[in-house]
């Protein structure tokens, strides 16, 4: 009888605590619900505002459509993040808006591609064109914040701060070492002598050749933001270039005595100075408006509403087969997107923004067919970000007009097979052995339990180099280059948007704008409006996903920090497997 009554008791306590956790999470909810349908309504902005521009969170290319973005308890008020899409908006609605007198640049943190921050530097050049003002300020500068921040009137630096601009180095993870503690053999086939996407598995730092193509592109990426720094700073290359070999930026007054910096100032100090140019007087707030709260902000078009469409279509992500997840390119979605674009009579061009390091060559391949399809329908232009490399440049090759920013990572034209032997590990380590029966020679190839035989070795290598042979082939059609110089430039090797440029694999050094004008001048279109594909999930079926994601990520991202980009590294070699055309894993280039 003891025992019913505890095991009652402890029923009846777990059941109002969960009923308790139920209620607190409901509550939760529903604020978030009215948050977000009040965050929907117009937000008047006043007079001689500034628009405060903050990116403490990763850029990714598309606002989310899920308020809850940004939702933790100490935060009932989410704030959606805005994606590089709106960001841009934003920045060109705020040009022609009478209300918005200039912008605050607060990069304490910015977490950004180097292409992505070319796309928002060149989005604030064309802001500056207005007259209205563009102010910076930080307590330390990243070098690609720095970047960012070269556009500006004014740079402001806290006294105790300093600019990192220090040059840019490349830097690879390589698993070998940890391969051959486990016993476990990397079984590789590859086409390409530049494939170095499989060298982190065979060996212990750069190959000769991958250390040439590293050597060469961080070259050219370094060369664009050291020649845009000059001029937005007035200042000669060779004088930006000393100002990096000397490290003269580590501290405040070495950045104001190079002129990187124009003001070592305190917060309160920017904003007195903010307080000037808005004619305000000391006491008074300084007038900013978050680019979130500003992006529900009502401003007259810049051209009437049109039945004219042009579809941007996002492919962003690792390359998979099937609908994949929201960070990956699911080629059966992707492909449905590209078809709907193409049988939609009221779209009159197709923009396919591309940013993704590849992936699986056959779901590659389910894509690019779709991309021929929507040639021969209408113009289809590319609009490359971060990474359009292996199969991301598979996906673009068939485009009318591919345009890159000089600092995007592309081509990586090559093939590679990789299956794991494990069987040392299993038999050495764990003591686990297998026995097999099968109904033909080849059954169980690809087995993770035995090493690849010669000849099953010879059919990988004919698939990889078929593979290859159709990638080139595809490349050569839709650039129309020889299909013996298509090879000669692929070889698995990376280049740089401007080295892509002068090989003619890029036809124009631009932004996601650009590719749009030119898909409207294609397209004969005067007056038109763009809509975003593939369609986002719905309300709750994002909800329930975003908060499996945070699950999974949000954790270890806070606990791990900036070391979380060494885990993500782990898991893409870990799931890297078949054939496949993408590029090295865990480049981190800073």
């Amino acid at each position: 009888m003891k025992q019913f009554f505890k095991f009652m008791f402890a029923s009846m306590l777990g059941f109002f605590l969960s009923l308790f956790l139920i209620m607190i999470v409901s509550i939760i909810v529903i604020s978030g619900v009215v948050s977000a349908v009040k965050s929907d309504t117009e937000i008047s902005v006043q007079d001689n505002s500034i628009l405060q521009l903050t990116f403490n969170r990763e850029i990714k290319e598309r606002s989310t459509n899920n308020p809850f973005e940004g939702f933790d308890l100490g935060n009932l008020v989410p704030e959606r993040d805005l994606g590089l899409d709106d960001i841009l908006k934003n920045i060109k609605k705020a040009k022609r808006d009478s209300r918005i007198r200039g912008i605050y640049l607060d990069l304490t943190s910015l977490q950004a591609g180097m292409a992505t921050v070319e796309e928002i530097r060149n989005a604030l050049l064309d802001f500056k064109q207005s007259r209205k003002i563009i102010y910076a300020y930080s307590e330390g500068y990243s070098q690609g914040a720095y970047y960012l921040a070269s556009v500006a009137d004014r740079i402001y630096l806290n006294p105790t701060g300093s600019v990192d601009f220090k040059g840019l180095h490349a830097e690879l993870m390589f698993f070998k070492g940890t391969l051959d503690k486990l016993e476990i053999e990397p079984q590789i086939i590859r086409h390409g002598k530049y494939k170095s996407a499989v060298e982190p598995f065979l060996l212990d730092k750069m190959s000769p050749e991958n250390r040439e193509q590293m050597n060469d592109m961080v070259s050219a990426l370094w060369s664009n933001t050291v020649s845009n720094i000059a001029v937005a700073r007035k200042l000669s290359v060779d004088q930006v270039q000393e100002i990096a070999d000397k490290y003269a930026c580590r501290n405040a007054n070495g950045a104001l005595a190079s002129g990187l910096v124009d003001k070592i100032s305190y917060y309160d100090q920017v904003l007195s100075d903010f307080r000037k140019v808005t004619g305000q007087n000391e006491k008074d707030n300084v007038r900013f408006i978050a680019i979130r709260k500003y992006d529900k902000a009502f401003v007259k078009a810049e051209k009437e509403w049109s039945n004219q469409k042009i579809a941007v279509i996002y492919a962003a992500g690792d390359i998979v087969s099937g609908k994949g997840q929201e960070d990956e390119i699911g080629s059966d979605k992707l492909a449905a997107s590209i078809r709907k674009a193409r049988l939609d009579s009221s779209i009159k061009a197709i923009v396919l923004r591309v940013n993704s390091p590849g992936g699986s060559a056959l779901a590659s391949d389910v894509i690019w067919r779709e991309t021929v399809l929507a040639r021969q329908a209408k113009p289809l232009i590319v609009s490359m970000g971060d990474y359009a490399a292996s199969g991301g440049y598979y996906i673009s090759c068939a485009a009318d007009t591919i345009v890159a920013q000089p600092n995007t990572i592309t081509g990586s034209i090559g093939v590679f097979g990789l299956m794991f032997n494990a069987q040392k590990l299993f038999n050495n380590k764990l003591g686990i052995t297998f026995d097999t029966v099968k109904t033909a020679r080849y059954a169980d190839i690809g087995s993770s339990t035995r090493p690849l035989r010669a000849d099953e070795r010879e059919i990988v290598q004919s698939e990889v180099d078929d593979i290859y042979e159709t990638f080139i082939s595809h490349v050569s059609e839709g650039r129309g280059i020889d299909k013996a110089k298509v090879d000669s430039i692929g070889q698995g090797r990376v280049w740089s948007g401007v080295e892509a440029l002068d090989l003619g694999l890029v036809d124009v050094i631009g932004g996601i704008q650009t590719a749009i004008d030119i898909a409207a001048k294609k397209a004969h279109l005067d007056n038109y409006r763009t809509i975003a594909l593939p369609e986002q999930k719905e309300f709750f079926e994002k909800i329930v996903e975003d908060l499996n994601a945070e699950a999974r990520t949000g954790i270890l991202k806070q606990e791990l920090g900036e070391q979380y980009n060494y885990f993500e590294n782990i898991k893409n070699a870990v799931r890297q497997n078949g054939v496949l055309a993408r590029m090295p894993v865990g480049i981190e280039i800073e």
